[in-house]
């Protein structure tokens, strides 16, 4: 969950503002690990792969078990969330927005889904 990355706060944030984020946001925020160059991508996986590869695959179990207790959401707390956001996106407001966003580009190459925390603000 968002919050459990981001702090609460920010997550409020995040969600409810509908903006759009870049990278070294995100990796402030804690919603992502980090921001690496486009240039710099291959070989950081490439090294994280040949780390990681030369450890005791029961050890790298072991430390996912021990991580997942406090990193993974219960599954109620996931079907909630998803409730929440299926019962949001069928209702009349949500698909009132969504008709006109579609309308001025929503899901189509171009501006609006470019810059489309700026578009979503300006539905009315």
């Amino acid at each position: 969950m968002l919050s459990r990355l981001a702090g609460r706060a920010r997550a409020l944030e995040i969600i409810l503002s509908g903006d759009d984020y870049d990278a070294q946001t995100a990796e402030r925020y804690g919603w992502i690990n980090r921001a690496i160059p486009d240039a710099e991508l291959d070989g950081f996986v490439e090294n994280l792969v040949r780390r990681i590869s030369v450890f005791d695959q029961q050890t790298l179990s072991e430390t996912k078990r021990l991580l997942n207790r406090t990193g993974i959401p219960e599954a109620s707390e996931l079907l909630e969330s998803r409730t929440a956001f299926i019962s949001g996106a069928v209702s009349k407001n949500t698909q009132e927005k969504v008709s006109k966003a579609i309308a001025r580009g929503f899901g189509q190459r171009g501006d609006f889904e470019l810059n489309l925390g700026h578009h979503i603000s300006n539905i009315e």
